[in-house]
């Protein structure tokens, strides 16, 4: 039998016996790191140090030096959890527990937890860490295992379904607890340095709302207990910063239970923020030369078989029956764009040909993954199509790259990066997958960009770049996405007629300069703190009277700041509540009339950051509030 050559993240290939595991290539490197290996990453999965290797494959191994050594330590916490869960509720059935990017949760059946029961179970699980049990690898034979699941219908639905075939079965033990596990995790509870269990939720097997109510417990994990006073701290600042909060505090918009989850309702001052983006983005397409264009928000499911997202996404959809015919409602925009491409013809001296809309979609998520603005069921993307010639790829997607950075200084929001390749299944020829690739790679290696790369994380019908906005709390969020798509064009049968006189596929690129505008306002929010740039405030400016008898006065004042978004305060407050009120409001900007400014023809000028200026000429300040707008600068600048 051939050996299996195992690719290093240097590039180097290391021929090993089919069957080795990752643990056995880590000595064949070097002894040391064999001896420092806990995990491994195989093919982009994090796996256990026992694995094995039995096909070609890209590995890096995993150390306490790792960025994935979190991830493994905690797996290990959420087992701690489950060994305290069992010996203070034994009634518990474990279904499962897996790690995430802020810590790691269990859906537990058969219990119900408060606040007291979280904190004695932490406590325990502390015992157990202080307890430093050795957390090991065995195997049972298939049939053991669901002899020990007996009672427990939720494992035994895991070994049917993700252990189908497997004999023996994976376990993890640690002192007297076990779980059925693939692993990985580290070598002892010891390892452990700072634990916390933060809350709880309803959640359902599988995630399906059909099958059985969970409780979900929340937690988290770090090698120090430094480390989790720093992230409890963020996530107390993250708290104060949440988006459903603030939009409540400055009625920026609200989700009804009688009208619907997952359905938001945007008051004014959260339609002035989102009018204010779509202008935004209006003015960047125009500029770019796309042209506007607009699709219903339902079509019959004749379209979306076409596009293949009835096959993809009917489980997703909102289905209508009209007059014995199905209809949709839209979970993307793109089909739409290219039966508007379509209905012309093309020349390659036409091309590209770029569309833009603010279309509102559809998508019928689970109801507990429903939150705020992040996860809705109507959402609007400021979707773009571009259609081009093969040619054209690298110089679109650069004007693309150049706008959505244009947008992230506007906003003060950095952004990360990731290439990501060809999968397995895929469609379109290697010539065309590799010149698009490559173009992608041109792009942003000559931008100087930074990125990472996913392999094999394109979707099979072309490569994308991902952006990942990261917020004043180092967050990262999903954001825009700009995707090759080599696959609608086949199924719309699209074309335009070459150089040559023949009929050529166009190359369809989707890209959104904000991913969604529910999702980008959600971080723009807390990104802020709901301090938006004056260019983004729902009110710019406040006027507040020192007293009634300054009223005509301050209503003057607004008057001559036409075009900007003043109001006057005329609540019969003292000055002193009325400037508490317009920083509890987050008000830019504050104009102070009183006696002495209506006899000088000023306005005494005060900003949200508390610096005063008295006797402000108003054509002055309204020139530098024009240029503050215009320059769309993130900080109020008149009083710097």
């Amino acid at each position: 039998m051939s050996d299996v050559v195992v690719t290093l993240p240097d590039g180097s290939e290391l021929p090993m016996e089919p069957g080795s595991t990752v643990e056995d290539a880590a000595y064949e490197i070097g002894p040391g790191l064999g001896n420092d290996t806990i995990a491994g990453v195989v093919d982009g999965d994090l796996v256990a140090a026992a694995e094995p290797l039995t096909e070609d494959a890209r590995l890096e191994i995993v150390t306490e030096d790792s960025e994935e050594y979190l991830d493994v330590l905690r797996h290990s916490a959420a087992h701690v959890f489950a060994q305290a869960l069992g010996r203070l509720h034994p009634e518990a059935k474990l279904t499962i527990g897996p790690w995430t990017d802020e810590g790691f949760y269990y859906d537990i059946a058969n219990v119900d937890l408060d606040s007291e029961d979280l904190a004695a179970i932490a406590e325990e699980a502390e015992e157990i860490i202080d307890e430093d049990l050795p957390i090991e690898r065995v195997e049972r034979p298939r049939e053991k295992a669901f002899e020990i699941y007996e009672d427990n219908r939720f494992k035994r639905d895991i070994l049917y379904e993700e252990a189908a075939g497997e004999d023996p079965v994976s376990f993890y033990e640690q002192g007297d607890f076990f779980d059925l596990c693939q692993g990985p995790h580290v070598a002892s509870t010891g390892e452990i340095g700072g634990f916390a269990l933060l809350e709880t939720s309803a959640a359902y097997w599988r995630g399906e709302e059909d099958n059985e109510s969970l409780t979900r417990v929340y937690g988290t994990a770090f090698p120090s207990e430094d480390d989790l006073e720093e992230f409890l701290d963020r996530r107390e600042e993250a708290k104060e910063r949440d988006h459903r909060k603030i939009g409540q505090e400055m009625e920026l918009f609200s989700v009804s239970d009688t009208t619907g989850p997952g359905l938001p309702l945007y008051h004014p001052n959260g339609k002035r923020v989102l009018d204010e983006l779509s202008a935004y983005a209006r003015s960047l397409n125009l500029d770019a030369g796309y042209e506007p264009v607009e699709t219903p928000h339902l079509f019959r499911t004749e379209l979306w078989k076409q596009s293949g997202h009835y096959e993809n996404y009917v489980d997703d959809m909102f289905l209508l029956d009209v007059d014995d015919e199905e209809y949709g409602l839209k979970p993307m925009n793109c089909p739409g764009h290219a039966t508007i491409f379509e209905q012309h013809s093309w020349s390659y001296r036409d091309l590209p040909v770029r569309y833009f809309e603010d279309g509102k979609v559809y998508r019928k998520e689970q109801h507990g993954e429903l939150s705020g603005l992040s996860r809705t069921w109507s959402f609007t993307i400021d979707d773009g199509h571009l259609f081009v010639r093969p040619d054209q790829i690298a110089a679109e997607i650069e004007s693309v790259m150049e706008t959505v950075f244009e947008i992230m200084d506007a906003v003060d929001l950095d952004a990360e990066l990731a290439l990501a390749t060809r999968p397995e299944k895929s469609v379109g020829s290697d010539d065309l997958w590799n010149q698009a690739e490559s173009q992608l790679r041109t792009v942003l290696n000559d931008g100087g960009y930074e990125y990472d790369v996913e392999e094999g994380g394109g979707a099979f019908y072309g490569p994308k770049i991902d952006f990942a906005f990261e917020d004043a709390l180092g967050r990262v969020w999903d954001g825009p996405t700009v995707q090759l798509d080599f696959n609608t064009p086949e199924r719309f049968d699209l074309s335009y007629i070459g150089e040559d006189n023949d009929e050529h596929r166009p190359v369809m690129i989707h890209r959104a300069l904000y991913g969604s505008y529910e999702r980008f306002f959600m971080v723009l929010i807390e990104h802020f703190e709901g301090n938006f740039p004056l260019w983004l405030a729902p009110k710019q400016v406040r006027v507040l009277p020192v007293s009634d008898d300054n009223v005509d006065y301050a209503e003057s004042v607004a008057a001559e700041l036409d075009g900007f978004r003043t109001e006057v305060e005329t609540r019969s407050w003292t000055v002193g509540r009325k400037i508490r009120a317009g920083h509890d409001d987050r008000m830019p900007y504050m104009l102070i009339v009183g006696d002495t400014e209506e006899e000088a023809g000023t306005v005494s000028v005060r900003d949200r950051e508390e610096r005063e200026r008295d006797g402000v000429d108003l054509d002055e300040f309204r020139s530098a509030l024009q240029t503050e707008r215009d320059e769309k600068l993130t900080e109020p600048a008149f009083l710097n």
